[in-house]
């Protein structure tokens, strides 16, 4: 029987649980309604059929990201999936090259998944763009080089009065960055304030001062969890905002402040996060980098378009010429990008060939979101232009932060 490529019904979507539980082990829950098939409409989901059976499954969530300062219409790739005894027959290549056409013809000018396998969606244009950086630090080791912990006021809050508090600071710490997602309230309840798990209670520690709240942190706190007859304690970091320096230090001088607390854990710390170069010891923070989310340019043009570009003293050009891309062809051919003074960019196909920067659509996702400058991925070889062009590239797709997505979706 031939596969059939479709959207599943509203009657299929527990073989999509079922295939999540399956392939992922149960790590979104087992049995047909988990989180996987619960937050999936019909409508977002491109799957293989072999007759009534689900054999490869894939969605996208509509959702919407920052954007170095602008929002856009981003596709979140989630449960991808097939059946062992059904790999390796391109059915996952075929369903990724029709979702492309989707989200292009949706508006979704850039999409991005947490990658099971980074070899799997390399061959399919990703880029790896962001680390989570987590940190293991003990309370006495919370001190800062220059003895300031901050002055802001600090209020503790539980569920459910924390939530709107949260909500109105997260939009406002995520302006001027990338990677970060307007959460719905399933990324809210899934990502930071599920309580349904053996971390306990979830707490949230506002920072305030006199122009009222700046940061805040949320947290769970649970006794038990470190070999240490004093301090036991493990207070685990969910999600963390700031607007000032001062909020930031005040929250951690708040944490420090749990003289039972042994161990302090935040798993998705973004990796320019200052706390490297505030603390006394950084080295007690144990950092360490994982990798993060992956982005593809699903409409190169327009992702260039709606990116937020840095005010400059004067306008700045320059051209890209993506190399074939073999799932999305609208790619391919040279753009050139000027960006005026206000930030304010202009898009065009052009022939010329002079100044040009040649790269993938891949390396393009790189430097666009501000992984890797252009001067990096020349370095390595990744992609080729003129020295002058390279400097324009930098100074064009200059973010104001690293990109980042600390949402598991």
């Amino acid at each position: 029987m031939a596969i059939d490529i479709r959207c599943a019904t509203a009657g299929e979507m527990d073989q999509i649980g079922l295939m999540a539980a399956y392939v992922y082990g149960g790590s979104f829950g087992d049995g047909p309604d988990n989180i996987t098939a619960t937050s999936l409409n019909p409508d977002w989901t491109l799957c293989a059929f072999d007759g009534p059976k689900l054999v490869t499954s894939f969605g996208t969530f509509p959702f919407t990201m920052r954007a170095n300062g602008n929002a856009i219409a981003f596709g979140g790739v989630t449960a991808v999936g097939t059946r062992p005894e059904y790999r390796r027959q391109g059915l996952v290549r075929r369903i990724m090259t029709q979702a492309i056409r989707d989200q292009r013809e949706r508006g979704q000018s850039v999409a991005g998944l947490w990658a099971s396998q980074a070899a799997i969606y390399q061959r399919y244009g990703y880029a790896s763009v962001g680390a989570n950086r987590a940190y293991a630090v003990d309370t006495v080791d919370i001190r800062f080089f220059d003895d300031d912990g901050g002055h802001c006021s600090i209020e503790r809050l539980s569920m459910p009065e924390c939530i709107e508090p949260a909500r109105a600071l997260y939009r406002q710490y995520i302006a001027n960055r990338f990677g970060y997602l307007h959460r719905s309230s399933i990324l809210w309840r899934e990502n930071v304030f599920d309580e349904d798990t053996p971390d306990g209670p979830v707490y949230l520690a506002l920072a305030s001062d006199a122009d009222g709240p700046q940061g805040y942190v949320a947290y769970t706190l649970r006794a038990s969890k470190v070999p240490h007859r004093a301090r036991s304690q493990e207070l685990k970091i969910r999600d963390f905002g700031w607007l000032t320096l001062d909020a930031y230090r005040s929250l951690w001088s708040f944490i420090a402040g749990h003289d039972l607390v042994g161990r302090v854990t935040w798993d998705n710390a973004p990796v320019d996060d200052p706390a490297a170069h505030l603390f006394a010891e950084p080295r007690m923070l144990h950092g360490r980098d994982d990798e993060g989310s992956w982005m593809r340019l699903i409409d190169v043009p327009e992702a260039l378009r709606q990116r937020g570009y840095m005010p400059r003293e004067r306008a700045c050009v320059v051209k890209v010429c993506v190399a074939k891309d073999e799932l999305a062809d609208w790619n391919t051919g040279t753009w050139q990008i000027e960006v005026d003074e206000s930030g304010q960019a202009e898009v065009t196909s052009v022939e010329d060939d002079k100044d040009v920067i040649s790269l993938t659509v891949k390396a393009l996702a790189s430097i666009y979101t501000g992984t890797h400058s252009a001067r990096e991925l020349a370095a390595a070889g990744i992609i080729e232009g003129p020295e002058r062009a390279i400097r324009r590239a930098d100074e064009i797709f200059a973010t104001y932060f690293k990109p980042h997505c600390p949402d598991h979706y």
